[in-house]
């Protein structure tokens, strides 16, 4: 009875068996890719994935940052510095040669409103002397006389101060016409002048250096 049991137990088979072994083998490896999967991480290898990831940050950093300048030539910025000064000290002497020739017109020139203003003296001086004539003074009476001969001292003081200030008169009688410094009254034909020519003076002129003050007003022969 006993051995019929045994006969009938059940018995391993070899297919049993390898089923077995693989199974084992199968969970030793999960097993192991489970450690593997919760070893820590080695610190070389995350500061290299970390280098990695910044890379492209890093690079854009560089690209915003302000490019370093190339370095000045010495022999360049002396050339630029020698000629900054040739140019001020050329701007100097324009600047000198300017206000040396503006004092000089402000010396010679800046009475003109005033001479101007005195030629009207002159005149009625003139005037006045000549509406007696020289030879009829001596039969004047002495105050008289002494009158007149004041005014003519007093034109003669007027005309010095004048010529003192290079203010002289423009008497062109007998002379061509210039527009420039004579302004024509009349024209006369038949005077037996050539065209042009200045037969009378009314007015005297008067210039202060090379620059006219007053044109002479004169009447001009005209051409038959």
């Amino acid at each position: 009875m006993v051995d019929e049991m045994k006969s009938h137990s059940p018995q391993e088979s070899p297919e049993n068996t390898d089923a077995e072994t693989l199974a084992g083998d199968t969970a030793a490896t999960d097993t192991q890719d489970q450690k593997a999967s919760e070893k820590p991480t080695d610190p070389a290898d995350a500061a290299k994935a970390h280098d990695t990831a910044s890379a492209p940050e890093a690079q854009s950093a560089s690209d915003d940052a302000p490019q370093e300048q190339a370095p000045i030539d010495p022999a360049d910025q002396m050339a630029e510095l020698n000629d900054k000064l040739l140019r001020a000290l050329a701007e100097l002497e324009n600047t000198r040669r300017r206000a040396e020739r503006d004092r000089i017109d402000a010396q010679q020139y800046g009475m003109m409103r005033f001479g101007r203003d005195m030629l009207s003296v002159a005149d009625n001086l003139g005037r006045a002397l000549a509406a007696l004539p020289e030879e009829s003074r001596a039969d004047l009476p002495e105050n008289v006389a002494a009158l007149i001969e004041g005014v003519a001292a007093t034109e003669r003081d007027l005309l010095a101060t004048f010529e003192r200030h290079q203010i002289s008169p423009i008497t062109p009688l007998g002379e061509k016409f210039d527009p420039n410094f004579h302004e024509a009254m009349f024209e006369a034909p038949g005077t037996g002048q050539a065209a042009g020519t200045i037969i009378e003076v009314i007015e005297a002129g008067y210039r202060i250096g090379d620059r006219l003050l007053r044109p002479a007003r004169v009447g001009v022969a005209k051409a038959d």
